[in-house]
């Protein structure tokens, strides 16, 4: 087991980094700060010989600190409620891009996973890659039968590095959430419970290629969109093998326009692809960034690179159905009640007064190209009023929310014009008048009755446990048992107020790095 010491001198490395990147500023002055961290906080900036002056970088802060950071950067990007909303548009520009490692590291790290010669798998691979980031680094290559193939292989040691730096945001998690207050209420062990989830499944590059597969069938019947062809003969835990996507990237504006490509169409395409995904099908890629797309010739969208990928169960896609929808007609009295049946705000607040604050958050946006305002800057304003009605973090919902600003940039940056409330209305009012019209009512209550009536014998013997009472969050993972500083007696050496003062140290630390984007 780790000793708390090697995990505090890494928080303290972290918090200098950002200090030196005046990434800590802001934090002295938050009044949702416990003092010990506003002190610790302070501290750290002294150390680091950092002014309060200058512009804060938290995207440098985080590419500094390393891989694992980089990627909890990016999820943070839509989390204005923890970071701020300086910060988070400040780690929108965070990119995952580092130095590549050395061709014959790769070369070796390939042969080794399949134990076969490199030469009985690929007739070639250029050893300059094509692309490199925190995970993994990719190189164009030819297979022994002739076919162009994406070549994605794990960094060498990229697993142990992720997993001791995990170790030491679970114990500071458990710190900070023992704070209390508003600390608790973000839950951070149960936002690094499901990073660490997240992280693990992309450190498997079989679970990649899997989930590919898997939504290659989900959207088979969507034009307009596809998947590449996984090659699982030359696939493992740490190479994926893909077909070569020939196509332009969908950033690069210019080249689509030379090509003659109806930008706007292919804008609304992506919205309705990600739509489709997230609210009909419940599976849905959540690395929707500007290097993961493309655009063939016909105008066909692929998408590459399914390390991330969200899923929402059918219940709570009812309720996000439901939600944009409300939104999108300014139904905002039952945008509260849904909030409530799911069990998101406390019974004890008023949903008439929800349905205000969200009134005043959804109003401004209606009607209006998303050129000024936008989804964004909804998520934003709903982030405001989650302290004021109690509202904990929904770790299940952040990467559709994260995903959700990373489609409207992209559309926004083909078609300045597009309301992403009108491309968005139709679909989501055919979906919920299919799945939650009369007919589709009937019909899941007949499937549900028989399936509760086939189950009966197995429920009566296990309803005493297996019969929780469930709001809109599934349930949630294991957390690790974290042993706290603050729970050791005198016996086990040291003084009592000895390790109040370590602990205090340690989750001050953590809610340093959380606030401003290091944990998350």
């Amino acid at each position: 087991m780790t000793q708390p010491a090697t995990h505090l001198f890494r928080l303290l490395k972290w918090g200098i980094t950002l200090a030196r990147r005046r990434a800590l500023v802001g934090i002295e002055n938050d009044p949702n700060a416990p003092p010990p961290v506003r002190r610790l906080v302070k501290l750290a900036r002294w150390i680091s010989f950092t002014g309060k002056s200058g512009t804060p970088d938290y995207a440098g802060a985080f590419r500094a600190i390393g891989p694992a950071a980089i990627k909890l950067g990016q999820s943070l990007a839509t989390r204005p409620d923890i970071v701020g909303e300086e910060a988070a548009n400040n780690l929108l520009s965070l990119q995952d891009n580092l130095p590549p490692v050395p061709f014959s590291e790769i070369e070796a790290s390939i042969a080794a996973s399949f134990g076969v010669p490199l030469e009985t798998l690929f007739r070639e691979i250029d050893p300059d890659p094509v692309g490199a980031a925190s995970i993994a680094q990719v190189h164009k290559g030819v297979t022994t039968d002739g076919r162009e193939v994406a070549i994605k292989v794990l960094r060498p040691g990229i697993r142990e590095k992720f997993a001791r730096d995990i170790q030491t945001y679970e114990w500071a998690a458990a710190h900070l959430e023992a704070f209390g207050g508003e600390a608790e209420r973000l839950r951070p062990r149960l936002t690094i419970a499901n990073f660490k989830r997240w992280t693990n499944s992309e450190l498997d590059l079989r679970r990649e290629a899997a989930s590919a597969s898997e939504l290659a069938e989900g959207m088979a019947g969507i034009e307009g969109y596809r998947i590449p062809e996984i090659d699982w003969d030359r696939t493992n835990g740490r190479v994926l093998t893909v077909e070569w996507i020939n196509a332009v990237k969908i950033s690069r504006i210019e080249e689509l326009k030379a090509q003659g490509q109806d930008l706007p169409h292919i804008a609304e395409r992506l919205v309705i692809s990600f739509l489709t995904q997230a609210i009909s099908a419940g599976f849905f890629h959540a690395d929707m960034h500007q290097g993961n797309l493309f655009v063939e010739e016909d105008g066909t969208i692929v998408a590459i690179d399914f390390g991330i990928m969200g899923r929402i169960d059918r219940r709570a896609r009812q309720w996000l159905a439901e939600i944009l929808y409300g939104l999108t007609t300014g139904n905002y009295k039952r945008v509260a009640e849904i909030h409530f049946e799911a069990q998101y705000v406390p019974s004890y607040h008023s949903v008439g007064e929800f349905a205000t604050a969200l009134r005043a958050v959804g109003e401004p946006m209606r009607g209006k190209p998303v050129s000024e305002l936008s989804v964004g800057q909804m998520l934003d304003g709903l982030f405001a009023i989650t302290r004021d009605f109690d509202m904990q973090t929904q770790p299940h919902l952040l990467l559709l929310q994260k995903t959700m600003v990373m489609v409207e940039g992209i559309a926004t940056q083909l078609n300045p014009q597009i309301n992403m409330w009108d491309t968005s209305a139709p679909y989501v009012r055919g979906w919920i008048r299919d799945e939650l019209g009369p007919e589709a009512a009937v019909a899941e209550r007949i499937k549900e009755d028989t399936q509760t009536f086939l189950r009966l014998p197995d429920l009566i013997r296990r309803i005493e446990d297996r019969f929780p009472a469930k709001g809109g969050a599934p349930e949630q993972p294991p957390l690790p048992d974290v042993p706290l500083m603050t729970d050791r007696k005198p016996r086990e050496g040291g003084s009592v107020l000895g390790y109040l003062i370590a602990g205090v140290a340690g989750a001050g630390a953590m809610f340093g790095a959380v606030a401003l984007g290091l944990i998350g």
